[in-house]
This record gives structure tokens, sequence and C-alpha cells, in this order.
């Protein structure tokens, strides 16, 4: 199990800039969160592939700017945009293959009663999806968003219980409190389907922190994920505005290492 970090930690600074940022930090494991089309531009990748390159660093997920609207892309009840969405995601998945990268996250539907659809008809979704990932070599994981079907445990739980083996999910702890569920809730919902994890911290009043500012208890996380064989990795993300210096990063880091 290996800790690296998002670069959403240092939005809005332009994607490559926070990559500069935090290779000169030290970290050396990363989730890409793009945030415009023009990102997905091969030379665009080139540049972030040569900038890894040269510090020996490794991208493990990718995040689309588009997951906001995700509802509507790809989980409406008008088939002929779920056809194109899937299409235009092929450009994540082919940038995730360019980029020795191994995850592409979802945030999916937000309700049944804007898209129309069933639980069946969104998990069947996922499974078409999923499997144009598979053609890239890369794997799409569903992640629990507050706000979102995914924000459930139950939710989770079904979904993996349909899917099986193509089921895939990243545990995010801050969305699971944010929702009001225990991080430990939702990691058992997910189960052996878990493959990612967005790591922070959290304390009353106070959702998401650093790994170390609150009281997440990441010594039992971390024996729950040995018992049950976890091969993921943990990615540091938080926003901009619940860290004051770049140092914390490296910080937190450093604290995740001695117990992860």
């Amino acid at each position: 199990m290996s800790i690296g970090i998002s670069t959403a930690c240092l939005y809005p600074m332009y994607t490559e800039q926070a990559l500069e940022i935090l290779l000169d930090q030290g970290f050396r494991l990363f989730e890409f969160f793009f945030n415009t089309i023009s990102e997905l531009a091969p030379d665009f990748i080139a540049r972030l592939g040569k900038m890894m390159e040269k510090k020996g660093a490794t991208l493990r997920s990718i995040h689309p700017f588009t997951s906001g609207f995700e509802s509507y892309l790809l989980f409406s009840n008008y088939e002929r945009r779920f056809e194109d969405g899937m299409r235009f995601y092929d450009r994540y998945f082919e940038t995730a293959a360019r980029l020795g990268a191994q995850i592409v996250v979802l945030h999916g539907d937000r309700s049944p009663e804007k898209s129309g659809l069933t639980e069946n008809q969104y998990f069947d979704r996922f499974a078409q999806l999923a499997q144009r990932g598979r053609r890239y070599g890369v794997t799409l994981a569903q992640e629990n968003v507050n706000l979102y079907r995914s924000a459930d445990p139950q939710f989770i739980q079904r979904m993996r219980a349909y899917l099986g083996g193509e089921a895939s999910f990243v545990l995010d702890l801050k969305q699971a409190v944010r929702a009001g569920f225990d991080p430990f809730t939702m990691y058992q919902a997910m189960g052996d389907r878990l493959v990612h994890i967005h790591v922070n911290d959290h304390r009353e009043g106070q959702d998401c922190l650093l790994p170390g500012k609150g009281k997440m208890d990441f010594s039992r996380l971390k024996a729950y994920l040995e018992a049950d064989g976890y091969r993921g990795d943990f990615i540091i993300e938080v926003y901009r505005k619940n860290f004051q210096e770049i140092r914390e990063l490296t910080e937190s880091y450093r604290y995740l290492s001695h117990i992860l």
C-alpha cells in the first residue's frame, strides 16, 4: 500500500503547475484531477508524462472534470446521450492508458428522480462503461459521493451484489462523513471490490482535514485493509482551503507513512 496525492489539493492552480510543486515536495504517486477538455489533448498529456518520467513518478488514477455532469451525460433516460457520453469517456480511458494510470473515478448519478433510471439500469450502465474502460486496461471505479446515489452504503452494497466482479469502488473518507455515515460502514459495503482510497481526516464540525489533523482511526483502517488483502493505494485528497502551507502536505504524508 503506497501513499500518494491528488493534484486537486492545489486547485485552482493549473494541473501542470500543481504537479510540478508536488514533485518538488517529493511526492511520487499521483491522481490527476483534470479540470478542462484541453488538458486531455495529446501534447498536454505528453508534457505531464515527461514531467513524471523525469522524477520517476507514477500516476495511479485520473478524475474527470465532467464528474459533476455524469447524471446528465451518462445516467439520464435519453439513450443517445448515454451512447455519446460513453464515447467521450473513452478519452479519459485513453488518457489513463497513455499515462499508465489504472483507475478512472466515477461520481455517477445524483438521484433517480432526476435521471429516471432504476437502480438496475444504473448498474447496467456502469457495467457498459466499465467494459469500455477494460478495453484500455483501465478500471472504472464508483466513488461514494455526498448528495449522489453512491452516498448511501446500502446502495453501494446493492451495486456490489448486482455486479459482482464487475464492480469496483473508491472510498472517500470525507464524503462518507459529509453524508452522515461512518467511513467504516462505507468500507464494509464496498468489501473486496474496493480498489482505491481518497484519504483525509475529520473532527467535529470539520469534515475535510489533512490526515493527522482530526480523529480518523487510521490504525484501525490499516488493520481492516490488511485483513482483507487490500492491494490499492492511499491518495491524499483535500481542498486548498484545508491547509495553509504546502509543507503541511508533506507533513501529512509523513504522518501516514508511520501508520500505514
